[in-house]
């Protein structure tokens, strides 16, 4: 999940820069990594269901609040890029405009 997060984090930057073919790769490995990480907690919901007991411990809770989070950054990212993809063809948009006018 922390891998997921980190390309979602890195699709923004991209998208930041007008990077736009690259951002779209990053929040397509982030949506990779991040469905693996759900079949695992999937899987482990599935045990529980099944009566095999899920031993909680720390590390279980630390995992699953990393899951939540790039669940999030990989949410925002691809609202984020297309964002700045709209802010980049309206300034296109405007540059063309005063080209016009002069």
């Amino acid at each position: 999940a922390g891998d997921s997060k980190g390309y979602s984090m890195d699709a923004i930057c991209d998208a930041r820069e007008g990077k736009f073919d690259s951002a779209n790769e990053k929040i397509n490995e982030a949506n990779k990594r991040l469905l693996k990480a759900h079949e695992l907690q999937t899987d482990m919901i599935a045990q529980e269901a099944g009566g095999d007991p899920v031993p909680v411990n720390i590390i279980l809770i630390h995992s699953q609040d990393h899951l939540t989070m790039a669940n999030v950054a990989e949410e925002l990212a691809e609202e984020m890029v297309s964002l700045y993809k709209t802010i980049y063809d309206m300034k296109a948009e405007i540059e063309e405009l005063k080209k016009k006018i002069k």
